[in-house]
């Protein structure tokens, strides 16, 4: 099922671009480009809600894949 999520994508001074979401608690990412950040948030998002739902990963192992 897809769902929209409101992002806050902001270029830091660094050059890459990090994206928030209020919608999802802990959706913080980085992304060189605009398209590399939205597809590293939409993955992002999706584990999160996997998390949430308690399907397919734990809590901890979320947190080892981002690492």
């Amino acid at each position: 099922m897809e769902q929209i999520v409101n992002l806050h994508i902001e270029k830091l001074p660094e050059g890459v671009y990090l994206p928030t979401s209020e919608e999802i608690p802990g959706l913080v990412a980085q992304g060189r480009t605009i398209t590399e950040t939205l597809e590293i948030a939409r993955d992002l998002a999706k584990k999160l809600f996997e998390v949430q739902a308690g399907r397919k990963i734990s809590p901890e192992e979320f947190l080892k894949q981002a690492r």
